[in-house]
């Protein structure tokens, strides 16, 4: 919570600035890539929201950050993959990230200009989550304490202005954490070593699918190199 406070404090520095700024939500869903349930790219299949801030430095990139929050989740009974199918694994777990980074629109995209306009984009930057450690005892999940790690999000996107003042998104992001223990299939916990299981080699995924809706303020930018 002290984290998200951290956020509303940055975000009121910003906004005190004379560049164009905007402010929203993200509403959409999550789903999860490990050693458990499905190994679809994008099939959300648990809630998530968050909200974000955008400060425009012209009209192709913008500096943003963003907190969201979404439970993950996966069943082996839901792979393709027999072996998984077999062994009968299911969990959950919460993300609750904070993500700073760049989005960069392929087309101009001034919102001061008055006509409709649309483009795609791309962000990156770095994120860092919080999440439950768990483990496996006799195949029932366990939760050892709560964690940190950092993430790399990798997001595509479209975007338009539809309403003065207004712009709706819609993205999908993957995060590559720098953790294979957000399904509890790795434990941190040195007490749980011989309770691993699945590929230790390879980190876990989650992926944020949904629209974004903006508001827009501030004064217009002159959008010329210092």
């Amino acid at each position: 919570m002290n984290r998200f406070y951290l956020f509303l404090f940055l975000f009121s520095s910003l906004i005190t600035k004379a560049q164009i700024h905007e402010i929203g939500l993200f509403l959409g869903g999550s789903n999860f890539i490990g050693e458990i349930g499905k190994t679809n790219y994008i099939a959300p299949n648990e809630p998530a929201f968050g909200i974000l801030y955008k400060w425009n430095k012209s009209p192709r990139h913008s500096w943003r950050a963003s907190y969201t929050y979404s439970k993950i989740s996966g069943n082996d009974k839901n792979a393709t993959e027999p072996a998984r199918n077999q062994r009968g694994y299911s969990f959950e777990n919460s993300i609750k990230e904070l993500s700073l980074g760049l989005e960069f629109d392929f087309f101009d995209f001034d919102l001061h200009d008055s006509d409709t306009k649309f483009t795609p984009y791309v962000y990156s930057g770095l994120s860092y989550i919080r999440y439950d450690g768990l483990y496996f005892l006799n195949e029932d999940m366990k939760i050892d304490k709560t964690y940190g790690t950092i993430a790399i999000p990798m997001t595509v996107g479209i975007k338009t202005n539809f309403l003065e003042n207004f712009v709706l998104g819609f993205e999908a992001g993957a995060r590559y954490s720098f953790k294979d223990n957000l399904d509890g299939s790795n434990p941190t916990n040195e007490k749980f070593e011989n309770l691993q299981f699945g590929n230790k080699n390879s980190n876990d995924w989650y992926v944020f699918t949904g629209f974004t809706l903006t508001y827009t303020f501030g004064n217009k930018p002159c959008f010329c190199t210092e």
